[in-house]
């Protein structure tokens, strides 16, 4: 790069400046192969128009694009414009309170000054890809997601309203450390500053959450991984509702079928086996009875409520 183009120039700037949160001045003079005075004044052309950046003065001083009080233009490249329209496609399908006709508008916004080459990736991509739309799933408020990106992002304290899984409303301190999202649910990770305690929170249980202004400490969470800790979680939480059943088949192939839970299956002789298992409803129970009965016969010991649920159910179909 040289002092000849600096239209170019200004441009791989802007690139950098938006891929870092800050460059220090003498590694972008050696990046863009130009003078301290000639970064200087790429910096204020970029100003000019409208991009606010940020200048730190000294022997370590340097640069960063700093938040403004309007969205400039964003330079993209190939495969980030396309990553951002899938995403937005994406977006519009999910469990976000009010994001889907939002993703729907910056979509068309972005799909308008797409070139054709980069339009056809989009979508052959979208094209070929289905969701699985489930009804009902609790949604999440986009507000409150934004709040605690920021936060896990910038370690900063968040004060929010809480309902737990019993019905009780809390009010809960916590440093935010990651967002993780299961399927229709999203989770946050945090370290509860009253419980002094890692914890995990359903967004669709959280309310009127915002930034305390006090920056957290920081912390390293058991493991390291934040979607194992959440997986971890949902396995050892209490569950309200259980069921014991005998179930006619081989212990190891009844496993395999419960795979996906915490299913205690023991033999207990004549190829049949005994099933002890959890569950958060007693209609994740009975689905999971006729999920067995599609190929084993399966008897429910316990509870008398199930039992009668299973009989009502035979009796329908039958009919």
């Amino acid at each position: 790069m040289t002092d000849h183009d600096p239209t170019e120039r200004a441009l791989l700037l802007l690139s950098l400046l938006q891929t870092h949160r800050f460059w220090p001045g003498a590694e972008l003079t050696e990046r863009l192969g130009v003078s301290a005075r000639t970064l200087r004044r790429d910096v204020d052309r970029l100003r000019s128009l409208g991009y606010p950046v940020d200048a730190t003065p000294g022997a370590a001083g340097g640069y960063r694009l700093a938040t403004g009080a309007h969205l400039p233009p964003l330079l993209l490249d190939d495969d980030e414009a396309v990553a951002i329209a899938v995403g937005l496609r994406t977006a519009a399908g999910a469990s976000i309170d009010g994001i889907d006709d939002t993703a729907l508008r910056a979509l068309a916004k972005l799909e308008q000054v797409l070139p054709d080459r980069l339009r056809r990736r989009v979508h052959a991509v979208h094209g070929n890809v289905v969701s699985l739309q489930w009804g009902g799933a609790p949604t999440v408020d986009a507000d409150a997601l934004a709040v605690l990106a920021l936060a896990c992002r910038d370690r900063e304290q968040v004060r929010f309203e809480y309902r737990r899984r019993d019905g009780d409303d809390s009010s809960r301190l916590v440093e935010p450390y990651q967002l993780v999202s299961a399927g229709r649910r999203w989770y946050l990770v945090a370290w509860d500053v009253r419980r002094d305690d890692w914890r995990t929170f359903r967004l669709d249980r959280l309310e009127r959450a915002r930034l305390a202004g006090v920056r957290g400490a920081t912390r390293d969470l058991p493991g390291g991984d934040a979607a194992a800790f959440v997986a971890e979680s949902i396995r050892t939480m209490p569950l309200p509702h259980s069921a014991v059943l005998e179930v006619d088949g081989d212990a190891d192939a009844v496993r395999a079928m419960l795979h996906w839970s915490d299913a205690e299956v023991d033999p207990v002789g004549d190829g049949r086996v005994r099933v002890r298992i959890g569950s958060g409803s007693n209609e994740a129970l009975l689905r999971v009875v006729t999920w067995l009965a599609g190929r084993y016969a399966v008897v429910v010991r316990e509870p008398d409520d199930l039992a009668r649920r299973v009989d009502q159910l035979v009796t329908r179909l039958r009919r």
